[in-house]
């Protein structure tokens, strides 16, 4: 961590990029936190197990010094003009009496989660690989699974994604042939959903479209036992919508995965409106016996990780815009502060259609100006230029 702190608070060109990129990535979780949208260590939390990143924003801010951090943004508010470069209120009252995160909220206080609906099946609609992904991690963590698909071609998919991956487990040691077998025998699919009537929860992993995201939660309603527990793995969609299409809205809830599945271990568990505190605890305490690190946020565009990641990677794309920076000098600029990847990097990662669309919906949410999409993003999407999955974004692959 000092690492991290020393490398910020250097007198170069690559600190003074880190600092123009993080700092208002930094007002910005503040601003989260101080509108009682998530808790402290969940903001963190969703950091650290979302992006890899190796610390949080809130204790980095601690870590730097709320003074230093609310000293830069105003520097750059100066410079600027941008709203979103303004210290939110509790960064200048910390910088004022010299208090940290820890030390005017303490610690998180919520006790462990308890499963307050019993869970034995797991149903999964999807058979894409983040479908296939939760199928194995459900199965692996013991529960029997039944999947639904199209097609008996995509059900055999979903085998042969999950096969691979516990041969990979097998030949590194972390599993054997009994256990390969056991995970394997505790899946069931099907082409039709009524397949689903008996699972206590089901996850969709679906095409995001509200369309048909809507038709499919119809149908649950219809299908599924009383008090199962709807989910939706949407990164950007409403749930409340979804829910909305039910007559049950109590019983649904976002339960955002990472890709991939078996090897991120965040879920951000999004409440909707009439989302039952029961169902939120069940889910998270699910989300524990699986393996997972579960946060609760609310149901607004971007969630947590979202909603604080590309606004960042849209900084980045402007900052060159400017001129001045390479992308590799950006890159590298982010790295040094332990980042995993530059910012350009995982732009190319996440592609840049999927990112443009997310910035899309941010500023349609939230109506800052700050955050309309970079002329550059939207050019290298208009040319094609998605990023790995093409061989060329901001680099060339």
């Amino acid at each position: 961590m000092q690492e991290i702190v020393d490398r910020l608070a250097a007198n170069d060109r690559a600190a003074d990029i880190a600092r123009t990129l993080l700092l208002p990535y930094l007002n910005h979780a503040a601003t989260m936190y101080e509108s009682g949208y998530a808790t402290r260590d969940d903001i963190d939390a969703s950091m650290r197990f979302g992006c890899g990143y190796p610390i949080g924003p809130l204790a980095l801010i601690d870590a730097i010094g709320a003074r230093s951090v609310a000293t830069g943004l105003e520097k750059l508010y100066a410079e600027t003009g941008d709203e979103l470069h303004q210290p939110v209120s509790i960064l200048t009252v910390m910088a004022a009496d010299g208090t940290n995160f820890a030390e005017a909220v303490g610690a998180d206080e919520a006790g462990a989660p308890e499963l307050r609906h019993e869970i034995h099946t797991v149903g999964v609609v999807g058979t894409g690989t983040m479908a296939s992904g939760i199928v194995e991690v459900f199965a692996k963590a013991g529960y029997d699974v039944v999947y639904v698909g199209r097609s008996e071609d995509k059900l055999q998919g979903v085998v042969a994604r999950i096969t691979k991956s516990l041969d990979k487990a097998v030949s590194r040691g972390k599993l054997d042939e009994a256990g390969k077998s056991s995970v394997l025998a505790r899946l069931s699919s099907s082409t039709e959903r009524e397949a689903l009537a008996g699972a206590d929860i089901i996850v969709e992993a679906i095409a995001e479209d509200i369309d048909v995201k809507l038709a499919l939660f119809a149908d649950l309603d219809r299908i599924a036992k009383p008090g199962a527990i709807l989910a939706t793995t949407t990164s950007s969609l409403s749930i409340t919508t979804c829910a909305e299409a039910t007559s049950r809205p109590q019983d649904v809830i976002g339960m955002h995965f990472f890709n991939p599945a078996p090897v991120m271990k965040l879920v951000e568990v999004v409440s909707a409106e009439e989302t039952s505190p029961e169902v939120a605890e069940t889910v998270r305490a699910l989300c524990l016996s699986v393996g997972k690190h579960p946060v609760s946020c609310g149901d607004r565009a971007g969630f947590i990780v979202n909603a604080l990641l590309f606004p960042y990677l849209n900084d980045a794309v402007k900052l060159h815009e400017a001129g001045g920076e390479s992308l590799v000098e950006i890159d590298d600029a982010m790295k040094g502060t332990k980042l995993p990847m530059g910012p350009f990097e995982l732009l190319d990662v996440v592609g840049n259609d999927v990112s443009l669309a997310i910035e899309q919906t941010l500023v349609s949410t939230f109506g800052h100006a700050g955050w309309i999409p970079a002329p550059m993003l939207k050019q290298v999407v208009a040319d094609g230029k998605l990023g790995r999955k093409t061989g060329a974004g901001f680099h060339t692959y």
